[in-house]
């Protein structure tokens, strides 16, 4: 299979995620076959952010507890991106005792890890969980992460131990906010 460039995933990336809306795809079962018990290994640190490849990322993705996690794909750089972050972060908010967990991936490009990212993430306030995701195996990864994703931004996982379901759209509050209350118990 012939390798795609990274700087033309991030061109398709960046073209196609604008606005995008593509059908959410609800499967009832996770389809990764990893151990809910495998701690993440973090790839490498830089300061205040962890780094993983899809490997390390996997486990997160498919954790088997007794919670709702939310998994929003983005990056600085994505319009529709930063202008969902606010509904992902008023659901941590409002949801942060109520057994739902929100994690923030970015796909911001590691050199700018100090540059564009962190200032991003302190003049924002953000209070979730944010990890930088730096994998160049971006034709394995999208595949594993969902089959429908065609890799373009902003993405988000909402799932359980039971359920799971991925969409490839920006939200608002309200809309994440009524995805969000099919899955909680």
């Amino acid at each position: 299979m012939k390798k795609l460039n990274p700087f033309y995933l991030v061109v398709f990336m960046f073209l196609f995620s604008c606005g995008k809306e593509i059908k959410k795809e609800k499967q009832q079962n996770p389809t990764a076959n990893i151990e809910s018990n495998v701690a993440p290994v973090v790839k490498k640190e830089t300061p205040l952010i962890a780094t993983y490849d899809y490997n390390s990322l996997a486990p997160l993705l498919n954790k088997k507890g007794d919670k709702t996690y939310i998994v929003n794909f983005w990056a600085t750089w994505c319009k529709p991106c930063v202008d969902e972050l606010p509904a992902f972060e008023k659901i941590n908010e409002n949801f942060k005792d109520k057994n739902v967990e929100v994690l923030l991936v970015s796909l911001d490009f590691p050199n700018q890890v100090e540059s564009q990212l962190l200032p991003f993430i302190k003049e924002r306030n953000i209070k979730s969980e944010v990890v930088l995701f730096d994998d160049p195996n971006q034709n394995v990864w999208i595949n594993k992460i969902d089959s429908t994703w065609t890799g373009a931004l902003p993405a988000t996982i909402i799932y359980t131990k039971d359920k799971r379901a991925f969409y490839e759209q920006s939200f608002d509050y309200d809309l994440l906010l009524k995805e969000l209350q099919t899955f909680i118990k």
